[in-house]
């Protein structure tokens, strides 16, 4: 339980337009992490074995690359079980696990009392129907301090080695296939039981916190302030890369007079999108949906380019390449639109256990979020000059919310069409992305940037900037 510091300050506040935090406790992480002491671990743990065992010198250096990975992923589960909180300003309410879930299998009955459960326990055993939650989810993950601790689990380390590590440095054309296509063409019906009917999978945007709004006013808000940050123009070329369900594409085109084409690997968008732009009285030559992979995109140039919180699916390792890729379309007058989800780099365990959570169920392959500094260095080192950057963690805080009241509101067609393990990965997803957002763990950026030639009119570009909602 956390306890009150002396002198704290910290002071719920509230606002109209988004559900602020009840117990936002400091979890520890980086800064009680000893990098020095891991690099021990990692080079004085297979200098042991070849002395110990006497092997030849040359299988130290073949033992440590073997062993760095497990023992890295031994580390954190360590670090996690055993570093104490950094800040307790705040008083969670001391209640028992027991007043907040119900086990269900008798295997986890120990969790009771004060003896709290790692949060991947929980979910897991949750998802499996082991143990059931006594209150509405988002309350519940409100408390999490008072009934979970943020440990990683030795399943959570193997998933970290033998998958996650895996994919990340492979990002072939069929991985990323497989995985957009396993997630976006489950199924229109599942993703309009929270994305509602824009459609949208991105962050919306509050145009005031002190004003109530729906989530399809917050993401008319973020289309309108998409197009008017790019500047879109009637007649120009704009490519949407990762176009979703194509409501951008389709909205580029109506609202500015555009010529937008929208790129998916999703067939269920696909069709949605082409769909969506006749439902928008917008002709076929004036905007398409295309499903492709980005790398097969033709090599024409664009205006504008936009690309909303796909670019996390390229990989890191691939992501300089897909940054060349778009300066090569962009015509050297153009602007690129760039909104990516990230992480915080002053990381706690809850960030770590939370993206390893996101990785296994909801976006696999979307290793690329990253903290700011990173995709910025990125851009740059590609040839991009970044023009503004604006942090949006808190307007996905209230996207995500509304997701998630969506959600809970059809539960019962879920359920029945989809099974009680799907509707309750999304639930607790949404539930703890509401929070994860709103603390910082996780942000979204909106990046304008541009060629960084001496020839682009930086001048012009000031002049004509009008970002407003």
């Amino acid at each position: 339980m956390a306890s009150v510091k002396p002198g704290a300050s910290w002071k719920k506040t509230n606002y109209p337009n988004i559900k602020n935090a009840d117990y936002p406790v400091e979890v520890a992480g980086n800064e009680s992490f000893n990098n020095l002491h891991l690099a021990g671990v990692i080079l004085g743990a297979p200098f042991m074995i070849v002395s110990l065992l006497k092997l030849p010198f040359w299988s130290y250096p073949v033992l440590t690359i073997v062993m760095a990975l497990p023992i890295f992923a031994a580390y954190f589960v360590y670090g996690s079980k055993y570093a104490l909180p950094l800040n307790n300003r705040v008083q969670t309410p001391g209640k028992k696990v027991e007043d907040y879930l119900t086990i269900v299998d008798p295997a986890f009955q120990k969790y009771k009392g004060k003896n709290r459960i790692p949060m991947e326990t929980f979910f897991e055993a949750y998802f499996d129907g082991k143990i059931d939650i006594n209150q509405d989810c988002l309350e519940l993950l409100e408390n999490r301090h008072d009934w979970s601790v943020f440990q990683m689990t030795a399943s959570q380390a193997k998933f970290f080695v033998t998958q996650w590590i895996p994919e990340t440095l492979w990002h072939s054309k069929k991985q990323d296939e497989d995985q957009v296509r396993d997630h976006y063409d489950r199924g229109d019906d599942f993703y309009a039981a929270f994305l509602g009917p824009r459609m949208i999978y991105t962050s919306g945007i509050m145009s005031d916190v002190n004003k109530k709004e729906t989530l399809e006013e917050m993401q008319d808000n973020k289309l309108k302030l998409v197009c008017e940050k790019v500047q879109l123009k009637k007649g120009e070329r704009h490519l949407d890369i990762g176009c979703g369900w194509g409501t951008l594409t389709a909205y580029a085109a109506k609202n500015y007079g555009t010529d937008s084409t929208g790129i998916t690997l999703g067939l269920n968008q696909t069709a949605f999108g082409n769909n969506r732009i006749k439902e928008y009285g917008v002709p076929e030559s004036q905007a398409r949906i295309m499903c492709m992979d980005y790398r097969d995109i033709p090599r024409e140039k664009w205006d504008k380019i936009t690309c909303l919180e796909m670019a996390e699916h390229v990989g890191i390792r691939k992501f300089n390449e897909f940054l060349l890729q778009v300066k090569d379309m962009l015509n050297d007058d153009g602007l690129f639109y760039l909104q990516i989800a990230g992480l915080r780099a002053t990381w706690q365990y809850e960030d770590f256990i939370w993206g390893l959570f996101m990785a296994k169920y909801v976006f696999p392959g979307a290793d690329a979020s990253m903290p700011l500094y990173w995709v910025i260095k990125q851009l740059e080192c590609a040839g991009f000059e970044v023009q503004n950057v604006d942090t949006i963690g808190v307007h996905y805080s209230a996207t995500i919310h509304r997701w998630y009241l969506n959600w809970m509101s059809n539960q019962e067609s879920i359920t029945a069409t989809y099974g009680k393990k799907w509707f309750r990965t999304w639930e607790i997803f949404l539930a703890w992305s509401t929070i994860i957002s709103r603390q910082g763990s996780a942000t979204c950026y909106q990046i304008v940037a541009h060629k960084n030639l001496n020839a682009f009119d930086r001048t012009g570009l000031q002049a004509k900037n009008r970002f407003s909602v």
